[in-house]
């Protein structure tokens, strides 16, 4: 305890140090500031997968519930499930380019619009394909119901388009839903579409299904932790060089305080260290 005292005593007093403690202290703050971030980027990733957990455990609602009108949609709305009626439209269906399943695979997402029993139509992604195994198309997409069909899907925000992007004919290069709507030259829903959960009467096969997934922002929530207090360490160890720093100078110059720490320190390193002879005889017992 001495020798913090002398060392922080020297800090105040000596001039030297003022630049280096105004350092140590912007370099705290920087650190401070980044510790928050990371700590805020947790709390926001825990609200995140805690809505995407609620929405897609939710009881599935009728699509008119939850979107009033065919521009409706608020991000908390994000992997609820809602239950419509009516006949899908094969012609108009497309494939959203540039899609990876979770395991990172290449292929493509199958839009196909359904016409609701009241004439609008909402845009249905019915899963995922592969691309085919000698062309960068589907060797095959499996067909909707034909008929009237009762759809759980889970809803998503349009993705709007995207600049410079073009597609072959029958592609889409993303899910803009107003894109959508203009081939299909009906009143379609534009502010939201859906994945598909299930369907009734169920195909005899399906393109794979969309799954609800953790929020994404680059790392989990426990990396952010970690990070979190990586910063608050940072900090510390910028103080700690510091009183590092000072007490070698002290050291150096004599001090007395500070080399009878040393001195001490030394002797207990000193006696727990093995004697000449213990060494030797370790050494003749192996």
């Amino acid at each position: 305890m001495k020798q913090l005292g002398r060392i922080l005593r020297t800090l105040v007093a000596d001039g030297r140090w003022h630049r280096s403690l105004a350092l140590a202290i912007a370099f705290a703050i920087g650190c401070g500031l980044l510790s928050w971030w990371q700590f805020s980027r947790r709390a926001e990733t825990a609200a995140a997968n805690a809505l995407i957990t609620a929405n897609a455990s939710a009881a599935p609602s009728p699509l008119a519930d939850l979107l009033p009108s065919l521009t409706a949609y608020r991000p908390g709305l994000q992997w609820r499930t809602v239950r419509m009626t009516g006949t899908y439209l094969p012609a108009q269906q497309l494939l959203v380019r540039n899609r990876v399943d979770p395991a990172g695979n290449p292929g493509f997402e199958v839009l196909t619009p359904l016409r609701l029993t009241d004439g609008t139509v909402f845009v249905l992604d019915r899963g995922w394909v592969s691309v085919g195994s000698k062309q960068d198309r589907p060797d095959a997409v499996p067909a909707p119901p034909a008929g009237p069909v009762t759809v759980d899907a889970r809803l998503q925000a349009n993705e709007g388009p995207l600049a410079g992007r073009t597609a072959p004919s029958g592609e889409i290069p993303s899910i803009d839903l107003k894109s959508v709507a203009k081939r299909v030259g009906a009143p379609t829903y534009t502010g939201a579409y859906g994945q598909v959960r299930s369907e009734f009467p169920a195909p005899a096969s399906t393109p794979e299904r969309i799954e609800p997934q953790p929020a994404s922002t680059g790392v989990d929530e426990g990396t952010h932790l970690s990070y979190a207090i990586q910063w608050i360490l940072f900090a510390l160890l910028g103080f700690g060089a510091l009183g590092w720093s000072i007490r070698r100078d002290l050291l150096d110059a004599g001090d007395e305080v500070v080399v009878a720490a040393e001195e001490r320190a030394l002797e207990r390193r000193a006696k727990r260290a093995p004697s000449d002879e213990a060494v030797e005889d370790a050494l003749a017992d192996r």
